[in-house]
């Protein structure tokens, strides 16, 4: 590959075209494949060159790949994008042309994959020249792969073989991640209600389902939806394949905010296999009802919580904290007639200097004693 002539290249294209060959069709054309280093392939104006081999759109298609390996050849990622935006276009045309089947599903997720790629390259460099604002291109990226989406959701086929629904996932997947990147969650609903009423929901790759059970449970995080952000962030933590180690990580940052919120604090042993320490002094915090401990906790973990998007979220386990200090003091007092002094002197203990206005009701069962507390203008002794 590193010393192939153009023609060599083409005919090999050419040859998994007529063969239906996706998976050789989507090496041939992904930028992780050894033929992007050859620079005999590295031209600009490769146009004649293709129109000798194929029909409309194919030879739109390889003018534009050859064109985009020139561009990166050259560290212009600009370029490469809009390269790149005419190989996903041309494919969508050839796509929609093979009317009974989907053999080329495989080469729309790498062209997908490799134009998400770009845009985010694209950007840094507009950005860096000042000539664009962040997300930008991305946001155009999203625009072109919303078009393979359309594809694959409008074919109804019965034959479930060769459905270009299959694709959906794949294509909703990484405009999640594009949406994520430039903080447009919102954009995210329409494509959670086509998933959600596919009748192949279940049926996806695993890979897939793990990735899309992410993004829709990190979704319901934001949206305050805790028990289903749970739900959804387990599934993708228990499925993700034990080699992921980075990957089950990721979901956990998400998915210990979850479950501390929801009462269940993680071992110490899980965030020292996973790295994620930073967790365990806010959850003994949270456990043993310590504001001092919680806020010093968050102050010195600041940049990480911020930076992983979930600081705002952690900020609500101060009610938990509150809540359990108050059962400390109930504990300790080992009545159902609590006073109010009590609750003053533990809140100023934790720093908390004034309580202009407190409101305190007690419930008290069999078998276990509930607080509900409605707080109003608490001034912290460091705010």
């Amino acid at each position: 590959m590193a010393h192939m002539s153009l023609n060599s290249y083409l005919q090999q294209v050419d040859r998994s075209i007529n063969n239906c060959d996706g998976s050789v069709l989507a090496d041939l054309l992904s930028f992780r494949h050894p033929h992007i280093a050859n620079t005999r392939l590295q031209i600009e104006h490769p146009e004649q060159h293709c129109e000798q081999f194929f029909e409309q759109p194919w030879d739109e298609l390889l003018a534009a790949h050859i064109r985009c390996i020139w561009a990166v050849g050259n560290h212009d990622f600009v370029e490469a994008y809009g390269c790149q935006t005419v190989v996903v276009q041309s494919l969508i045309k050839a796509i929609q042309s093979h009317k009974d089947d989907n053999w080329a599903l495989p080469v729309m997720y790498t062209v997908a994959l490799d134009l998400r790629l770009f845009a985010l390259s694209a950007d840094v460099q507009l950005v860096r020249k000042g000539k664009g604002k962040p997300g930008e291109t991305l946001e155009k990226a999203a625009d072109v792969l919303m078009g393979c989406f359309r594809v694959c959701a409008s074919d109804s086929r019965s034959d479930l073989d060769v459905s270009k629904k299959w694709g959906m996932l794949n294509i909703v997947n990484q405009l999640f991640k594009i949406y994520f990147k430039i903080n447009k969650h919102h954009l995210c609903k329409p494509l959670i209600r086509a998933i959600d009423s596919s009748n192949l929901k279940d049926d996806f790759t695993k890979a897939q389902l793990v990735t899309y059970r992410y993004y829709v449970g990190r979704k319901a995080m934001f949206d305050g939806e805790f028990k289903q952000a749970e739900e959804y962030l387990t599934y993708a933590f228990d499925h993700c394949h034990r080699a992921c180690r980075k990957n089950k990580r990721f979901i956990l940052i998400y998915l210990l905010p979850v479950k501390m919120l929801l009462g269940h604090m993680p071992s110490v042993e899980l965030l020292q296999k996973y790295d994620l320490t930073q967790f365990a002094d806010v959850a003994k915090a949270v456990s043993t009802g310590n504001l001092l401990q919680l806020n010093d906790a968050m102050a010195r973990h600041e940049a990480f919580f911020i930076r992983c998007g979930i600081f705002l979220i952690l900020e609500k386990l101060k009610i938990i904290t509150y809540r359990n200090l108050f059962k400390k003091v109930y504990l300790l007092l080992n009545t159902h007639q609590l006073p109010l002094d009590a609750f003053v002197v533990a809140l100023r203990t934790m720093g908390v200097s004034t309580v202009k206005s407190f409101n305190f009701e007690c419930f008290k069962s069999m078998e276990s004693c509930n607080f509900l507390f409605l707080f109003s203008e608490i001034e912290s002794l460091d705010a």
